[in-house]
């Protein structure tokens, strides 16, 4: 099967001020801090801020980590669909459209999205539900705008 590689089509990042702001933004929020809520729901949360934004790198990128934190492939797969899934809890529900109310504004009714939120999450795990979904914003805006796209690469490490 063939791995995932990833260009950047359109420039490189690295050694810029913002990608240097950034990354501590990943070190504190992204898929290996250790944060309050729970590891899978962390991970749920970026894997849906990347489909809802359609960044290639981070969809592939989550989904991989996704799988690594062992949620069920067809958690994964089903996300899409979470609002009508009996695979997702209330609390994960509850979160995601959290996530989704911040990822496509409503502001007259965000409040009511975060009421929703008390009632299954601590203040404090709400800020790391924001955390999350907010540092997601930065790096699928980030990567739409260095063009990072995946590609398949053979065992030789040629492009397929």
């Amino acid at each position: 099967m063939p791995e995932v590689a990833f260009k950047n089509i359109r420039f490189d990042p690295e050694g810029h001020p913002f990608n240097e702001l950034a990354v501590p933004l990943a070190q504190a929020v992204g898929y290996t801090a250790d944060l309050s809520i729970d590891p899978q729901l962390a991970q749920l949360l970026r894997l849906r801020v990347a489909q809802v934004n359609r960044c290639a790198f981070c969809a592939v990128l989550h989904g991989e980590s996704a799988r690594d934190r062992e949620i069920p492939q067809a958690k994964i797969d089903d996300l899409t669909a979470y609002p009508i899934s009996d695979l997702f809890t209330e609390p994960e529900k509850t979160a995601l459209r959290y996530c989704d109310a911040l990822t496509l504004p409503n502001v007259d009714e965000f409040h009511d999205f975060h009421e929703a939120m008390t009632q299954h999450f601590t203040i404090d795990q709400i800020k790391d539900v924001a955390a999350v979904v907010v540092n997601m914003h930065v790096w699928t805006r980030w990567k739409l705008a260095q063009g990072q796209t995946p590609y398949f690469v053979d065992g030789d490490g040629s492009a397929n």
